[in-house]
């Protein structure tokens, strides 16, 4: 009886309140999707990619290969998977989400990225989100990062510790950095609070956030997880910049 009434009541809804497309606002059948237009704008990342920081590969290539750069470095984190390329058909979709408070596509996106990172949320023990300082966040009022991690925690049962890490310092924006500024700019702004660590005493964490660019803020991170006892740490991010893939 219930269920009949709670679909009654969604098609009341739908028929007042379409669902809409969160790219173009064209009404769509189901909520939470994208028209057809807009989803075949998107490049959806997966295999083939580099094991260790996901960096797309052109063509398929053995198991547990890793890209240059994880040759001569490997990052701090173990492997690290991104569901989109952030590109300028992307991009105003991320941007929408993380500054103007279109947050209703949270679990959309969680859903992307839990497929883009199916085989590291297999062995996940913990969700944590990339935080954001306090005066950040008073600014902003939610941190997008937490709420990808707590939509992904639903679809998957997974633990999130929404306070995992503290930004202890509020740095500028990575955007007006380079490569080499950008790891100078977030060095020693996260730590783990002692009574967290033990949450994360010999766990495997998923680090989560929106987008990767050149991956130093989710180094840091990641440096600090492990220093505070963590077994293995992975990445999972919604968008991610990659230079010259078409």
């Amino acid at each position: 009886m219930y269920q009949r009434v709670s679909h009654s009541a969604r098609r009341f809804l739908d028929f007042m309140l379409p669902p809409t497309c969160p790219g173009c606002q064209t009404v769509v059948a189901e909520p939470q999707t994208l028209c057809p237009e807009c989803w075949h704008t998107l490049t959806f990342l997966g295999p083939p990619c580099c094991d260790g920081c996901g960096h797309p590969f052109d063509y398929a290539v053995p198991d547990r290969t890793l890209c240059g750069a994880c040759v001569r470095e490997h990052p701090p984190f173990d492997r690290a998977r991104a569901a989109l390329l952030y590109d300028e058909k992307s991009r105003d979709l991320v941007l929408a989400f993380k500054h103007a408070d279109r947050t209703e596509t949270t679990r959309l996106f969680a859903k992307w990225m839990a497929q883009a990172g199916r085989d590291l949320l297999s062995g996940t023990d913990v969700i944590v989100p990339v935080p954001l300082h306090w005066t950040r966040l008073f600014q902003r009022r939610y941190n997008q990062s937490v709420l990808l991690a707590h939509g992904l925690g639903k679809l998957t049962g997974k633990t999130v510790l929404p306070d995992g890490l503290l930004r202890t310092r509020n740095t500028p924006s990575q955007g007006r950095f380079g490569r080499l500024g950008r790891a100078r700019n977030v060095r020693g702004a996260f730590k783990v609070k002692p009574r967290t660590a033990l949450k994360l005493q010999d766990k495997r964490v998923l680090l989560v956030d929106d987008v990767y660019t050149t991956g130093a803020t989710l180094r840091s991170c990641a440096k600090v997880l492990r220093r505070a006892g963590a077994s293995g740490v992975d990445v999972l991010v919604l968008a991610r910049v990659v230079r010259g893939f078409v």
